[in-house]
């Protein structure tokens, strides 16, 4: 089984207008309730009219809150422990770049990794901090790009 078919990814059901706002309305709730108070339970009502507490700690009620407000943006939704970790494969995928650059950039000692066997793996927080790098220094050059061509009055 490769590691990504074992993430667990939580697809939203499509919701159609009230839901999304019963959604909206749950998150700002709890969001509120954890900006004004250190809120560590939730009512929930049952659909024999029942009102069970649930005790939640406020770190998971504020996951909770974020998860809703993706839902209620119809953002997807991927949950994966971080202690995850990628092949080459895996990780070239999720970078949208080729294998072969994956392993040169780990070569060099800019992508951390370690090696099982004959195999080398990425982890994610690894991954997640390269991908953050590689995104600043593109914009960087961009920027840079911007930047001459106005200088040279190539505005467009």
């Amino acid at each position: 089984m490769r590691t990504i078919d074992r993430v667990r990814e939580v697809s939203p059901p499509p919701l159609n207008a009230k839901d999304k706002e019963m959604v909206r309305v749950a998150q700002r709730c709890i969001m509120a309730s954890l900006d004004h108070s250190r809120a560590a339970a939730i009512t929930l009502t049952t659909d024999a009219g029942e009102h069970p507490t649930v005790e939640v700690p406020p770190a998971a009620l504020k996951l909770i809150g974020q998860l809703l407000g993706a839902m209620s943006e119809g953002r997807p939704i991927v949950l994966m422990p971080t202690e995850q970790e990628f092949t080459t494969v895996e990780a070239a995928n999720f970078l949208n770049v080729s294998r072969p650059f994956v392993i040169k950039e780990m070569e060099a000692g800019r992508l951390p990794h370690r090696k099982v066997g004959s195999h080398r793996r990425i982890a994610l927080e690894d991954l997640l901090a390269y991908a953050k790098k590689m995104r600043a220094q593109q914009s960087s050059a961009l920027e840079r790009m911007a930047e001459n061509a106005r200088e040279l009055g190539l505005d467009y």
